[in-house]
């Protein structure tokens, strides 16, 4: 029994997320990469007496310096004590997924090809000699389908064989002769210096010409630097001199020669390109007319769905949570410890776990677009609007979109834009979008105000999240982040429909982050309300005399412009800076669950007006985000400028937006 690891490395979208599912199903988990915040999934599976560590690498088109997550992907390949780097291909797109793929043979890592989505190269005329390919490859090529067995089987025994008879992938690899030629050179002076060859020195040499930034700091440590670094220089100019083009550009034009002298060989294309399914409907999804209006109203169809289709769910699980309740203050009357159960703990955490089913169905739906490619439509339809009057290209719009899930994974995603002013803006207005956290203050109060119209509700918060935060971006861009502009080049993956089986995994996991949440800071933050709620001793519980209705009492002036100038939203939304969701809590635990009749929806009514509820969810929406997001920022800028920054430009924005709503509301009579 050997155990082995392996890494599977593939453009974004080829299905290699879906392959890691296969292969591992339950048995995985996710961390971050050591000393990164980019997110490491990795997991294991037994074959043939073979116990195989499995890590999904993240999804990159080059193995440049240009972000965290390809410096991540060849770090690994580089230093990480891997036996085979198994390489996944969308054969519909097989001339751009195999620029990466030449990349990692420069680096000689040992490659199992594994051609992935071989239906939709048929779709398309395509005929791939997987055979000839691995011929002239030097390495073994095998076709599957990630969502299925299909090929499943060859694989796993492909790996295990590559795993025992390692190949140097870079034997195969020919550029043209100018090129060959002047690399060797510049190789011989590399290696001079034996501290340098842990790496093919043909692969180090490669990067000195396009200039990368960490091989370039390794040679500055190098005792051979002057002698490498002019020779580097030389062949530059060089090269300059005979293409009229730089090294970046020549050794680009190298790799795709390469490609193209492959296909050549292995690929048959039909005489004139017929339209793929994909193509045919996004010419009806990504047009400019009908593009932005059908997202529109599939944004609506989502959240009519969570806050409408699901409300007999979340009847179900608040029932019976009232009567735990109800039997604890029968069996121990009328107690500290049956209010500590009853008030502290139902009505705090209890009180936001009735949301799970609105939280899972939308994780449900969000899963669903993103993994049959819809999402990335999106982007390109809002790309016109964010690149004409904000001056962010819609790549900006993937982190936004993943911050309705959470603003923590979109805060992450901005690693992989390049452009670092893009990055920091984006991560200024993320906060914006309206994550699942939000979405249980939105559901109990649209459930007592607007219960005709709860999905168009809800809709209008999310959608005026993202045009505030294009608001927003656009000042900072014209302000603090001056001069930034740069052309919006993204992938549309081919449409497909999602295994059920990588949908449920992706909602339970997120769901399940859901869960832990209540189970700890939310807890947490419920013990400590329900303190401040029942002391001083002899008051009434949550009361305006309790602890805690002495903090809403300071607080609230503040937010009586607002229309809410109650306590109790006041010592909500203060409570609510360390977890969204710590608002129903809050409201949860002073008003409780066990109240005979509508407790909570009467209580709402005696604090709100129609007009001042949905004042208040739109300062739920635009305030400062929860601890984590905050620490998240501080993570991905090295230091708290930019969360201090971001934390006032939410608060001061919240407060101008509801203000000038509740202004707006009260002038057209709706007071």
């Amino acid at each position: 029994m050997a155990n082995l690891k392996i890494g599977l490395a593939g453009n974004p979208n080829v299905g290699k997320t879906t392959l890691f599912n296969t292969l591992t199903g339950l048995n995985q988990h996710v961390g971050n990469w050591p000393g990164k915040t980019v997110a490491q999934a990795k997991g294991h599976y037994k074959h043939s007496d073979n116990e195989v560590e499995v890590i999904d690498l993240p999804g990159n088109y080059a193995l440049s310096a240009h972000s965290i997550e390809e410096i991540v992907s060849r770090d690994f390949i580089v230093d990480e004590d891997s036996d085979v780097i198994v390489n996944i291909i969308d054969a519909a797109n097989i001339e751009r997924n195999l620029y990466l793929t030449v990349q990692m043979m420069e680096l000689g890592a040992n490659l199992v090809i594994a051609l992935n989505m071989n239906r939709y190269a048929q779709d398309k005329g395509y005929t791939i000699d997987a055979t000839k390919l691995s011929e002239l490859l030097g390495v073994p090529v095998v076709e599957i389908e990630a969502n299925s067995d299909i090929g499943k089987e060859e694989l796993l025994k492909t790996i295990e064989q590559a795993a025992l008879n390692p190949v140097d992938s870079s034997k195969k690899l020919v550029y043209h002769s100018e090129l060959k030629e002047h690399l060797t050179e510049l190789q011989a002076v590399i290696e001079e210096d034996k501290n340098l060859l842990d790496v093919p020195s043909s692969w180090t040499a490669i990067k000195l010409l396009e200039n990368d930034e960490i091989v370039e700091e390794k040679i500055e440590g190098s005792s051979k630097r002057n002698n490498i670094v002019n020779e580097s220089q030389k062949v530059k100019d060089h090269l300059k001199g005979i293409f009229g083009e730089g090294s970046e550009e020549v050794i680009a034009n190298a790799r795709y020669a390469f490609i193209e002298g492959l296909l050549k060989e292995s690929l048959t294309k039909p005489a004139s390109a017929k339209a793929t399914m994909s193509e045919k409907i996004d010419r009806i999804l990504t047009n400019r007319i009908l593009g932005l209006p059908i997202f529109v109203i599939i944004m609506y169809l989502m959240f009519d769905i969570v806050a409408n289709q699901v409300g007999p769910l979340q009847d179900f699980v608040a029932g019976l949570f009232e009567m735990i309740g109800e039997w604890i203050i029968a069996t121990l009357g009328e107690t500290m410890l049956s209010s500590f159960l009853v008030d502290g703990l139902i009505g705090g955490v209890g009180g936001v776990l009735e949301f799970v089913p609105q939280i899972m169905m939308l994780f449900l739906i969000i899963s669903f677009l993103e993994d049959c490619g819809y999402l990335a439509r999106a982007a390109f339809v809002i790309d016109r609007i964010m690149h004409k009057f904000v001056g962010l290209h819609g790549k900006a719009f993937i982190p936004m979109l993943l911050g309705f899930g959470c603003g923590i994974p979109g805060i992450m995603a901005t690693r992989a834009m390049e452009n670092e002013k893009d990055r920091l803006i984006t991560m200024m207005i993320i906060p914006f979008m309206s994550c699942s956290a939000r979405l249980p203050v939105y559901v109990m109060l649209v459930g007592v105000f607007f219960s005709a119209n709860q999905g168009l509700v809800i809709t209008s918060l999310y959608w005026i999240g993202i045009l505030v935060a294009m608001i927003v971006a656009f000042i900072l861009r014209k302000t603090v982040f001056k001069e930034m502009e740069a052309p919006f080049v993204m992938e549309l993956p081919d449409y497909k429909l999602p295994t059920i089986r990588g949908i449920l995994m992706h909602t339970l996991e997120k769901s399940w982050g859901f869960i832990k949440k209540a189970g700890t800071i939310i807890l947490l933050a419920a013990i400590v309300i329900w303190i401040l709620s029942y002391f001083p001793a002899g008051v009434e519980y949550g009361s305006e005399q309790s602890l805690i209705g002495s903090v809403g009492k300071v607080a609230a002036p503040v937010f009586a412009p607002l229309g809410f100038g109650e306590w109790q939203p006041a010592v909500a939304l203060v409570f609510g800076l360390v977890a969204k969701e710590v608002v129903v809590s809050t409201f949860s635990s002073l008003f409780g669950v066990a109240e005979e009749g509508a407790g909570i929806a009467a209580a709402m009514q005696g604090i709100f007006t129609p007009l001042t509820a949905f004042v208040f969810m739109v300062f739920v929406l635009l305030y400062i985000p929860c601890f984590a997001a905050i620490g998240a920022i501080k993570e991905e800028t090295g230091g708290y400028k930019y969360p201090l920054m971001m934390c006032g430009v939410t608060l001061v924005t919240a407060y101008l937006v509801s203000f000038f709503i509740y202004m707006v509301g009260l002038a057209l009579g709706f007071g």
